[in-house]
């Protein structure tokens, strides 16, 4: 029987599309097997202490004879330290974030507005390790001359630290929840007598809520989540919180600060610990979801877009002609990009003034050991963790972005379990990645500490970012391509790699950029399944240090701290790079994906032609 060239071709769709779905349920499983490992290996610690008694104990005693009592394990201390830590970043970092928005949006000269969103991304990639190091050596010295503890180190240099941290999440999800609401509302309210701070203030915020609120839920989850940097500035100590400069330890610190030495009990009530934080971490994701659910009124519609029946029959609002609440507010968000401006150059220019003159030929490439450490175990470590992840990530998370872009239903219920399981793999702390790894990957596998350990670690954590812009660029491309394409005889697969991909080439390349700027300053996911040592791995199967881990190392010890500046100036002259070539990709490919697209179609025909003939 004699098989034609388009059944083969659809064979070929159907077996394509199996891959392509399961690689979209790769999140799905990815998200169950993290949960259900460590929650099942928390279990014989929360057998013997008891739940309860874990929980709401409030003594931290991982030795026998700690304080004349016997070995206990309550985290209540480290839950009030977490929330309170949390609640005081989301209070700056939330507040400057919105207003931060809010001036991007209204009140930013046009001049400004791209310098000061390239300002605030910046930011967003520059790693936690080096925000950690900045309030140690800086922050914290300044806290301590106000300090009535004489520590600088407490809740307030926390909140500071991690409100830094979260102040481009909530910018960029705030400015984008006010982008997204319609025009006429602004345009309306200025009809109606209402001045511009006023329509800004009265009507298009309260228009975004739901966007502005997912954007302060994210950002309370990563300062929930973050380990290394509150680590170097909370104090590390367990007990419960009595004031702003009082030492404190969170749940994340408690999981990094004992696991190396941890033995028994002692290291099953640690990971049990990291199950209370996954638990957490998963209700925050719970309540962005329905935050970002559109509420129905009794009539099942949905209240963010009102008929224009019932916008008529609504009383016009009444604007009053001072307006001096909204004007304060106007100029307190301008106070807030001048103060986010001012405290992003103020860390640039520290590190750059402190790190540079470190760096030397010498420092970047020499030897490393024992007796002396350098970067050359970074650059080694850093390239082989960038190979395996990308070489893990990249297939299924494009393979993903293309079932839920090219062969779903657009937001059918399938895709939303897909996309909800992705955004709550982004949103998991790096530091349940590193326990993930460590017991899965290092212990179950076998692999030990090892490079390879780390770059699946990794892997895992990077392919939301692949498969959101990924699909996000595949849903750009304009349908008549598509069209087009099908029509000249192409098939389904062949019309994808020939002609969509091409033209999503901006997106997937961004992707690789920022997984790479991901890996390079992680650090917490890889303490535990990398390792941290100061020599150079041979083989993905020996241990190694990123540069954030180096620079971890660099620091704890304390006799390096000129060279740990100087890693973090090399980690920001990367940070710029990346965030210089994101810009470079989107700007260079974007304008050449039409051109592209056009001549993969092309050739395509003639590439048909030719198998006909």
């Amino acid at each position: 029987m004699k098989v034609t060239a388009s059944s083969t071709a659809r064979r070929k769709d159907a077996a394509a599309k199996v891959v392509f779905a399961a690689s979209a349920a790769f999140s799905v499983f990815a998200v169950f097997a993290i949960v259900f490992y460590i929650i099942y290996e928390s279990i014989p610690a929360l057998s013997e202490i008891g739940v309860f008694n874990f929980i709401f104990g409030t003594l931290w005693a991982p030795t026998k004879e700690f304080l004349g009592v016997s070995e206990r394990f309550g985290i209540l201390p480290m839950i009030v330290g977490t929330l309170c830590v949390s609640a005081g970043a989301l209070l700056i970092g939330g507040v400057a974030g919105v207003f931060s928005a809010i001036c991007l949006k209204a009140f930013c000269p046009k001049k400004l507005k791209g310098p000061i969103i390239g300002m605030i991304n910046f930011l967003a990639g520059i790693p936690s390790i080096v925000y950690g190091f900045f309030g140690l050596t800086v922050l914290v010295p300044a806290l301590m001359k106000i300090s009535d503890t004489g520590s600088g180190k407490g809740i307030l240099a926390s909140s500071l630290i991690l409100g830094m941290m979260i102040l481009p999440t909530v910018t960029s999800m705030t400015k984008d929840a006010l982008d997204a609401v319609p025009g006429s509302y602004h345009e309306g309210a200025l009809a109606l007598g209402a001045t511009p701070q006023q329509a800004m203030f009265k009507v298009t915020v309260p228009a975004a809520k739901s966007g502005i609120v997912t954007g302060l839920v994210l950002g309370l989850g990563r300062a929930v989540g973050e380990t290394m940097a509150v680590m170097m500035v909370a104090g590390n100590v367990p007990d419960f919180p009595t004031g702003l400069f009082s030492n404190i330890r969170t749940l994340t610190i408690n999981m990094v600060a004992e696991m190396g030495y941890a033995e028994g009990l002692h290291r099953q009530a640690l990971i049990a610990t990291g199950s209370v934080l996954l638990v957490i971490v998963l209700a925050l994701n719970f309540g962005i979801g329905i935050a970002r659910r559109p509420k129905k009124d009794r009539g099942g519609r949905s209240r963010s877009v009102k008929t224009s029946e019932h916008a008529a029959s609504a009383s016009a609002p009444v604007f009053r002609k001072s307006g001096k609440g909204c004007t304060a507010l106007k100029y307190f968000s301008i106070v807030c990009v001048v103060a986010v401006a001012a405290a992003l150059a103020s860390l640039i220019i520290f590190i750059l003034v402190k790190g540079l003159p470190n760096i030397s030929i010498e420092f970047l490439f020499g030897e490393s050991g024992n007796a002396g450490m350098t970067l050359r175990p970074a650059f080694v470590t850093t390239g082989m963790l960038i190979v395996i992840a990308l070489a893990i990530a990249l297939p299924i998370g494009i393979c993903a972005a293309i079932f839920l872009a090219e062969y779903s239903k657009r937001n059918s219920r399938l895709v939303r379990v897909i996309r909800l399981f992705t955004e709550t793999l982004s949103g998991l702390p790096s530091i349940i990645f590193g326990f993930f790894g460590m017991l899965l990957f290092c212990e179950l596998m076998g692999m030990q500490y090892s490079v390879l350990a780390g770059g699946i670690t990794l892997s895992l954590m990077i392919l939301p970012t692949i498969i959101r812009s990924t699909e996000e660029s595949l849903l750009s491309v304009d349908n008549a391509l598509r069209e087009a394409s099908l029509a000249l005889g192409a098939g389904k697969l062949r019309t994808v790699f020939r002609v969509v991909l091409p033209s999503a080439l901006s997106g997937i390349v961004t992707a690789v950029i920022l997984s790479i700027g991901r890996i390079v300053g992680e650090s917490a996911a890889l303490i535990y399944t990398a390792g941290a040592v100061s020599y150079t791995p041979q083989s993905v199967m020996d241990p190694g240090s990123s540069f954030a881990v180096m620079m971890w190392l660099f620091a704890g010890e304390g006799m390096y701290m000129d060279y740990a500046y100087a890693t973090a100036a090399v980690l920001l002259i990367v940070v710029a790079l990346i965030n210089l070539a994101v810009v470079l990709v989107k700007k260079k490919l974007s304008v050449k994906a039409f051109g592209t697209s056009g001549s993969r179609a092309a050739r395509g025909k003639a590439d048909r032609t030719k198998e006909t003939k």
